[in-house]
């Protein structure tokens, strides 16, 4: 399948830890560096107006994942002291290429959109035999054990994608397993392994505790 027209082969890039942005989801963020205020301000004069989220690798260091995923600016509003808050909407995931600086003071990258072609259909993907009930039991658990807030009543009511998409991207998980959550190639990869992920904190990771 050819690359859609509106994927441009560079973007800016936005390398963030701890952030990903998944098929079909949207993504709050709160802006107030100044080379990234330019950043927002350079892209919302393109076409396209689109954002390479992407993990460093290593918190706080310079190089980069070589998967992200890039979202189209959909809406900001400006704040205080010179602050935006702006909403991505997923477009695509991409392989970063090469980097460069140029003359911004942001990264942009050559981004590689190829194997990535289902993040481009408006339809959400499926998965075959979808158990809701177990992954919100499981959930259940994990809430309670970390003390966390959910909506149920909006858990029960999503579609199975947008359910695991959020889930991945809003849990509290380490950096490297947001970032192996977002390289699934399919949902249900994703699917199996944020239930694998749910499991391991459940019966103490590392601490070898089960939680009955």
């Amino acid at each position: 399948m050819a690359r859609s027209p509106d994927l441009p082969e560079t973007i800016p890039l936005f390398p963030l830890t701890g952030a990903v942005l998944l098929p079909r989801t949207r993504l709050p963020l709160q802006i107030f560096e100044p080379r990234y205020l330019q950043m927002i301000e350079d892209s919302l004069k393109t076409p396209d107006r689109l954002i390479g989220m992407i993990q460093p690798t290593v918190p706080g260091g310079d190089d980069l994942s070589l998967i992200g995923c890039a979202g189209r600016i959909v809406a900001f509003t400006e704040l205080d002291d010179n602050r935006l808050m702006i909403s991505l909407k997923a477009r695509s995931r991409f392989r970063l290429k090469t980097t460069e600086q140029g003359f911004s003071p942001y990264l942009r990258g050559r981004a590689d959109w190829r194997g990535f072609e289902t993040d481009l259909n408006p339809r959400p993907e499926t998965v075959a035999g979808f158990d809701r009930a177990a992954l919100l039991r499981r959930l259940s658990r994990y809430a309670e054990q970390r003390g966390l807030t959910t909506d149920w009543e909006a858990a029960e009511a999503s579609e199975e994608e947008l359910l695991v998409n959020s889930l991945s991207m809003l849990l509290p998980f380490s950096p490297e397993e947001k970032q192996a959550l977002l390289e699934s190639p399919t949902l249900a990869d994703r699917r199996e392994l944020l239930d694998g992920l749910l499991e391991y904190a459940l019966r103490g990771g590392d601490d070898e505790e089960t939680i009955q």
